[in-house]
């Protein structure tokens, strides 16, 4: 598509310090916009940051380890100020405890099953308790609960978890292939959970503004800072809140909130820094706006504007309209400036001074016809006709007439159109005199006759079928043909070995 003026690319800076420091900018946003994007997704995704698995099917415990991705949850969680919640560590170290000693073979017996009943009464406290509350997963408690059911074919999670954590299970079922049954499908889901404390506005712990403001916004200010002053140092003539209107697409960059919309002037330093061409996305972007919008705007334009000429035709002051278009009662003409007059003064010494005379053969040809048919008819007499000899001398008179004709018409209209083309005062002044009578003839005749109601029905009958027509034939394919006609024309005209590249920059443009 063809790029809109206000959509050119910019010029880019001057100098190459000026250009690197674009492009560094540009690279640091981008940095930016990926941080920002990794906050505001962290919480929620912080099960596959903490696990590095993938879950293709959420229901199903069928889990894709991604180990080569680092453990960050050490480094980001105090930034988001979330800690290990206390119910769910205690149940974490009980079960690791209860493990090592289950693992040990000179373990004591009684010890053993000590340490199974009060695993299971932590199963059964959190199960009452529900301390994944805290962290907005319920729906995690649900899962470890059917899963627990699913072991043992039980309705009650309570009870299943009181008989997978009982001798009497054990002595029937071998303890690794319960641990394992542990391990990858209950304490992995136990894990997850998390406590994350409350700032003193009551909202929770955040310290990422701390790392946007020093490392990120700090650069974003001075960068603003030099644009502004180039800006200023280019056009001395604008004031500070004029210029400040004018970079008004940086301002998310210093915005605490609404992070996400730092997509615009991050996509702005790209573009204008040359490292990425975003020329063919905005127009993909705006071809779709465009046919989703056209239709509706081309049939309200449309409508509005038949509409109007509609108003104007009803008028009943069409007399007087056409009394305003003479020039000592027109608001725009003036003494010096006659211009339906001048153009009259043209256009008559072009068509009678060079137009007309090089049309005298098909003149003297027309002519001709006419005299012959007319002579034929009413000078020789019918027994006559058949002589051939009294033909032709009938028709060299009427071309030899013709010629004739033709010759002093086009004599006078030449003369007249040499005369019409020197400039002469007087002659300004007849053709004014014509054009404003003309005016007031055509005015009174549209008043005395019926001419003006029945020309206004007329032409709002054609309006109104103009629109039953016109609007109905506008559809989206027709608007898709005609962005399709418009690549083509805008492919043609474009110069060979050009692109949708930002061209080169433009030197600046001296002051005076």
């Amino acid at each position: 598509m063809a790029r809109p003026r206000w959509q050119r690319p910019r010029p880019r800076s001057t100098g190459v310090r000026g250009l690197v420091w674009d492009r560094f900018v540009a690279i640091w946003a981008t940095i930016n916009l990926a941080w920002v994007a990794f906050d505001l997704t962290y919480v929620p995704l912080r099960t596959f940051w903490l696990q590095r698995n993938l879950y293709p099917i959420p229901s199903a415990p069928l889990a894709v380890p991604l180990t080569f991705i680092p453990d960050i949850t050490p480094w980001v969680d105090p930034i988001k100020g979330i800690e290990p919640h206390r119910e769910t560590s205690t149940f974490l170290q009980a079960f690791s405890e209860l493990e090592r000693v289950m693992a040990s073979p000179a373990a004591d017996p009684a010890l053993q099953t000590r340490l199974l009943q009060r695993q299971a009464e932590l199963m059964a406290q959190m199960i009452d308790s529900n301390p994944f509350l805290a962290s907005d997963r319920a729906g995690t408690l649900e899962k470890i609960k059917n899963r627990l059911r699913q072991r043992v074919d039980r309705d009650s999670a309570k009870e299943s978890a009181r008989l997978l954590l009982s001798r009497e299970w054990l002595e029937r079922h071998s303890w690794a292939r319960e641990l394992q049954f542990w391990r990858e499908q209950v304490l992995p889901l136990v894990e997850t959970n998390y406590w994350r404390s409350i700032d003193e506005n009551g909202r929770p712990t955040d310290h990422f503004w701390r790392i946007d403001l020093l490392l990120f916004q700090s650069v974003f200010l001075l960068d603003i800072l030099q644009r502004l002053i180039r800006i200023k140092r280019r056009l001395p003539g604008l004031r500070w809140d004029e210029v400040l209107l004018r970079r008004w697409t940086d301002l998310p960059l210093l915005l605490p909130f609404w992070r996400w919309l730092r997509v615009l002037p991050v996509a702005e330093r790209l573009q204008t820094s040359g490292l990425v061409n975003l020329e063919p996305l905005r127009a993909v972007v705006s071809r779709g706006v465009v046919a989703l919008l056209a239709v509706e705007l081309f049939e309200v334009l449309a409508l509005q504007l038949l509409d109007g000429i509609q108003g104007l035709i009803r008028s009943r002051h069409w007399p007087e309209r056409i009394r305003a278009l003479r020039s000592h009662q027109s608001v725009t003409s003036s003494s010096e400036e006659r211009e339906l007059a001048e153009l009259v003064r043209i256009w008559a010494p072009l068509l009678l001074a060079e137009v007309a005379p090089r049309l005298a053969p098909e003149l003297q040809g027309v002519l001709g016809y006419t005299l012959r048919q007319s002579l034929d008819r009413t000078v020789v007499p019918p027994p006559l006709r058949q002589l051939k000899p009294l033909l032709q001398v009938e028709s060299g008179v009427s071309r030899q007439l013709a010629a004739g004709m033709v010759d002093s018409l086009l004599e006078l209209s030449r003369s007249a159109g040499q005369r019409l083309a020197q400039r002469d005062d007087a002659q300004l002044d007849l053709l004014q005199r014509f054009v404003d009578r003309f005016w007031d003839e055509l005015a009174l005749a549209l008043e005395r006759g019926p001419a003006l109601e029945r020309s206004q029905d007329l032409l709002c009958a054609l309006l109104e079928q103009l629109k039953g027509t016109y609007l109905s034939q506008i559809s989206r394919a027709g608007i898709e043909s005609l962005l399709r006609e418009l690549d083509a024309l805008t492919v043609a005209a474009a110069p060979k070995g050009s692109s949708s590249v930002s061209p080169p920059a433009e030197p600046p443009t001296p002051r005076a």
